[in-house]
């Protein structure tokens, strides 16, 4: 069995995106994610003040993350695949070891956002040039595959 994991949730804030020494972009983004529990068990969760959702910390490397940071902002909700990976490290004030568990995202498909799709920044990209000139409309009726 492999480590794959498939979430859909909401961001909780704007992605951070940072490039490591060698160029490479690297993103990252809270998720909310619903617990899907029953109303009843919501409305008792909440009347605890237990949380609802799960918040885990995902990472996207490359041109997905790029993406991930120019397209997504906080409450935009997207779809993540990829793989849990499980760190830890040494608090250097307490001296206790610290456990993490994260999300390195593969692939991230963006299912609506709060500027309905639009780039966050200037720049926005023509219709006509989605494919940056290597498409040719099929005219002849035939299926292209």
């Amino acid at each position: 069995m492999a480590n794959l994991v498939v979430l859909t949730g909401r961001l909780t804030r704007d992605p951070e995106l940072r490039r490591t020494q060698s160029g490479m972009a690297v993103c990252t983004f809270t998720l909310a994610v619903d617990k899907g529990l029953s109303r009843e068990k919501r409305q008792e969760a909440e009347a605890k003040g237990t949380p609802t959702a799960d918040f885990p910390r995902i990472t996207v490397w490359g041109k997905q993350g790029e993406n991930v940071s120019q397209y997504l902002s906080k409450g935009s909700q997207c779809l993540v695949q990829g793989s849990i990976q499980t760190g830890q490290y040494n608090d250097q004030e307490s001296g206790k070891t610290i456990y993490t568990t994260d999300v390195v995202g593969y692939k991230v498909e963006f299912l609506d956002s709060g500027n309905q799709g639009q780039q966050k920044q200037s720049n926005p990209v023509e219709d006509n040039d989605f494919f940056g000139g290597d498409f040719t409309e099929n005219t002849n009726g035939s299926i292209p595959f």
